[in-house]
């Protein structure tokens, strides 16, 4: 069945937090807040790995692709929901809501494989270090990021197509003050079967088995170290365990929550899925600069290094 509304102007009215629609200029502060945390977080890691030439390792090359996809997940949301608070812009068009849901999406996979390569990264460094520089070269970590960005938007295409096709011919409002895929599934007044199941196919490959593959190296990880190693290994080996998998927590509680929520929890207040939807969009892109940039101390003295170089050097 082929959709009209790509013959007139067709437009989804996005939605703030309902019941508190008098105190969106208020709301927005916290917003606002998240969003420059955001974006002076993951640039400043960005800047700190570009400029700091002892950190042009697999590694913080990793770390910076992690803050690229967060700066992006940052730049795709912020237009709607800071217009929608401070300027009470609804209408969002066809075309515009289709280009943010492939990016928030697209970002959204990028950030679940980035955290994969990681582990694989860790695993190597850890239980192979002596093959770790001929395995991760720099070459090899560009190769990786660049099949990970190809993979996650063709991962998303689809979904757009199969949503594309569909009339919406029924109500045009949102639940969210941004496009969700889940959420536009919701207004297709047509049978969604094969969206659905498509869906459930990027389910288990980003959200089940991206988690499982995870997993699977960090128990490979922890049992050989905890089996060879000293206990001074064994401590930095578990640290940066703990900060990968604050991570991966910060990333996919969220995402299964959202993902919960709206298959499940429809008829629950949608203030519960407007706190679910704004935590899985804003949680990673904040919280992970801080547990990089605080915890590791290498981003940690490239940072100092940036912002105090005249005492850098005096030392």
């Amino acid at each position: 069945m082929s959709t009209n509304i790509t013959q007139s102007p067709f437009y989804f009215i996005l939605t703030g937090i309902l019941g508190f629609e008098d105190y969106h200029i208020w709301i927005s502060i916290p917003f606002c807040c998240f969003y420059i945390i955001s974006i002076i977080g993951n640039t400043t890691i960005l800047t700190v790995v570009h400029t700091e030439p002892s950190l042009h390792r697999p590694m913080y090359l990793f770390f910076s692709m992690l803050a690229l996809t967060d700066l992006g997940l940052t730049l795709t949301t912020l237009p709607t929901i800071m217009g929608l608070f401070w300027f009470n812009i609804r209408k969002i068009s066809f075309e515009a809501c289709f280009a943010q849901l492939f990016f928030l999406h697209g970002f959204s996979f990028m950030e679940s494989s980035v955290l994969l390569a990681m582990a694989f990264d860790h695993y190597v460094a850890n239980c192979l270090p002596l093959h770790y520089a001929s395995i991760l070269t720099n070459e090899v970590t560009g190769r990786i990021g660049f099949t990970i960005i190809c993979c996650c938007a063709l991962a998303v295409l689809p979904s757009l197509f199969l949503l594309k096709r569909l009339p919406f011919c029924g109500s045009h409002l949102l639940s969210h003050s941004y496009c969700l895929h889940q959420d536009l599934i919701h207004l297709v007044c047509a049978g969604t079967q094969v969206n659905n199941w498509y869906a459930f196919a990027l389910v288990l490959l980003i959200i089940v088995m991206d988690p499982l593959l995870i997993v699977l190296s960090y128990a490979m990880l922890l049992r050989s170290v905890l089996g060879v190693s000293s206990r001074a290994e064994r401590l930095r080996a578990l640290n940066n365990c703990l900060l990968h998998i604050l991570a991966v927590l910060v990333l996919y509680v969220p995402m299964v929550g959202v993902s919960i929520t709206h298959r499940f929890a429809k008829h629950n207040s949608p203030l519960v899925h407007v706190i679910m939807a704004n935590v899985y969009l804003l949680a990673p892109p904040v919280m992970n600069p801080i547990i990089y940039s605080v915890k590791t101390r290498q981003i940690h003295h490239g940072l100092v290094h940036l912002l105090c170089p005249n005492n850098m050097h005096s030392r």
